[in-house]
């Protein structure tokens, strides 16, 4: 009987779950929404740091060392972030750890307005790493929850997009400040601290956000559940009883193991890290050649390098729009093999004009490379967190960053000095291994999962 018992309770979880996530609601759009906004604040930090860390190397004075783990700390803290971030979003809640999240931003981000050193940076740094990691992993559970198939693919890679327009703000706030000729310790204090007020803004939005009724489904909080699914969907979800039950709760690493015994989930999350490791890799080094863009066209100052940084990724901003509007017509397949081939044709190009001494041919081989990039990287998020369990989502979506900033942590340290010592033509032959990876593996691994229905 009570084998019988659980059986059915299984039934009616399954049920409950599949029956959500296909429905719509305008509110999970809107929850959708606030998961990108909150890639403005990651994007603030990330490309903050970039523009004013030669005023943080002007006052202080740090080894090189020093400088780069100031530089990186957040990259390096969003790998332990990404995976314990998503571990507990399985276990306490999303709606936890979405709030958490931005609470410690909030704090961290005021916090390295006021220190006194780069070494006190950098653990800041390291530390505020920590709930960007866990945010974007918390994130893409609550779009892959409150959204239906074909909704939530399209939200879930508009990531790249909401980069560049954070990018392009953080420009153009650090331009009105050399324009206005401030104080250099106060720009680059300003600069980072001012992360804090998006994320205030984002935290008030999201306080009164529910916890997803599908994670409620999983853990056996029938009550809440049909509460949440009768606020977000008007519906009762009458296949579920009306009391709790208890449910066994998976161990974390059993995901992985779980997504091997099907085919389609195992190739899509294969890919989905492979994906994640080549786009991470090719962007982390297309900073070196930002240098070599700028001697072409004259710019030798930081304001100029500023507008003709921001000017590339307002580029960016329109690839990153116009790819998510794409995949419903061509497929997550489609949009992958497209930007990846884009990337290492685009560097082929770059390559062959270094050799040749053709650099006029440069600049717009690297507008090439980054549209490209803003559609290969749209889908390496949304692809894992969407095929992954319910029970397992929070985890898969923050293993899956870990191959995003794994590689963007290492490049900071290694590929300056591969740079140096083989030269831009020979580099830029190398970062193309990255796409061509990326390519392959989109041409001979990922299956057609746009509209995957499998929970």
């Amino acid at each position: 009987m009570t084998m019988q018992v659980e059986l059915a309770q299984r039934s009616a979880i399954d049920s409950a779950v599949r029956h959500l996530v296909t429905n719509y609601s305008p509110q999970g759009n809107r929850v959708g929404w606030l998961m990108m906004a909150s890639i403005l604040v990651e994007a603030w930090d990330l490309y903050g740091i970039a523009f004013v860390l030669i005023f943080i190397r002007d006052q202080y004075h740090p080894d090189p060392l020093l400088l780069g783990l100031a530089a990186a700390g957040t990259q390096g803290g969003a790998v332990i972030g990404a995976l314990t971030g998503g571990w507990l979003s399985d276990k306490l809640g999303r709606r936890l750890m979405f709030l958490a999240t931005m609470v410690l931003f909030i704090v961290l981000a005021l916090a390295q307005a006021f220190v006194s050193s780069v070494a006190a940076l950098a653990v800041i740094r390291l530390l505020l790493g920590v709930p960007l990691g866990s945010d974007i992993a918390t994130g893409y559970t609550y779009i892959m929850e409150m959204m239906p198939k074909g909704q939530r693919e399209v939200m879930g890679n508009r990531w790249q997009f909401m980069f560049a327009v954070g990018q392009v703000l953080t420009l153009a706030v650090i331009a009105l400040f050399l324009i206005l000729d401030l104080n250099h310790e106060l720009i680059w204090r300003v600069t980072l601290g001012l992360g804090a007020v998006p994320a205030l803004i984002i935290l008030i939005l999201r306080h009164d956000l529910p916890e997803t009724a599908v994670w409620l489904v999983r853990q056996g909080r029938f009550r809440e559940a049909k509460e949440v699914a009768t606020q977000m969907y008007d519906d009762r979800l009458d296949m579920l009883p009306d009391q709790d039950v208890k449910v066994a709760k998976p161990r974390p690493t059993a995901f992985l193991a779980d997504i091997k015994e099907d085919p389609i989930r195992w190739r899509a999350t294969l890919y989905g890290w492979i994906a994640c490791f080549a786009q991470g890799s090719e962007f982390s080094t297309f900073a070196f050649y930002l240098p070599v863009l700028f001697v072409m066209v004259g710019v030798s100052s930081v304001l100029g390098t500023t507008v003709v940084t921001m000017a590339l990724y307002v580029i960016a901003a329109i690839s990153g729009w116009v790819g998510p509007l794409l995949t419903p017509k061509i497929g997550q397949r489609g949009i992958s093999i497209a930007g990846f081939s884009i990337v290492f044709l685009s560097l082929l190009v770059a390559a062959a004009a270094l050799y040749t001494g053709a650099k006029a041919v440069l600049p717009f081989a690297a507008a090439a490379m980054l549209w490209g990039h803003y559609w290969d990287a749209s889908n390496c998020m949304t692809i894992p967190s969407m095929v992954a369990k319910p029970e397992y989502r929070g985890t898969a979506s923050g293993f899956a960053y870990i191959f995003v900033k794994l590689p963007s942590f290492l490049a900071i340290f290694l590929f300056p000095t591969v740079f140096t010592a083989i030269g831009q033509a020979n580099a830029t032959l190398l970062v193309a291994v990255f796409p061509l990876i990326g390519l392959l593996a989109a041409i001979f691994i990922l299956p057609e999962v746009y509209g995957f229905e499998r929970d």
